[in-house]
């Protein structure tokens, strides 16, 4: 499977070989995982945050001005997805990214949504 000379995107021919084509739809059911995990505003946002630096749960509370139980529910979702991992020291919980395409992805989504505006 060759790239686009435009993009590093495959090309689909016919008859292409099936393990291919299986191994294209593997990576497409983890990429469908890993973007529905950070599709939700709220994760979004705690994923930007967290970008510049580990933050404990309070300070995301107070970043995102939002409930202690709606910024753990997402930080519960981001930790299932590998996406953060969490640091306990006394009563404070620090949470930190730990998936690097995170970072990878939220460069693009900034480019394409915050940059110019």
């Amino acid at each position: 499977m060759a790239p686009r000379p435009d993009t590093s995107l495959p090309v689909f021919i016919p008859n292409m070989p099936r393990e291919e084509i299986d191994l294209l739809a593997t990576s497409a059911c983890h990429a469908a995982a890993f973007l529905k995990a950070i599709s939700h505003e709220g994760r979004l946002m705690i994923l930007c945050h967290l970008a510049t630096g580990e933050k404990t749960v309070t300070e995301l509370e107070e970043l995102l001005s939002a409930r202690q139980a709606a910024v753990s529910q997402q930080l519960a979702r981001l930790r299932s997805e590998g996406l953060v991992s969490p640091r306990r020291e006394g009563k404070a919980i620090f949470y930190r990214l730990t998936d690097q395409r995170a970072i990878r992805i939220l460069d693009v989504v900034y480019d394409l949504f915050c940059k110019d505006s």
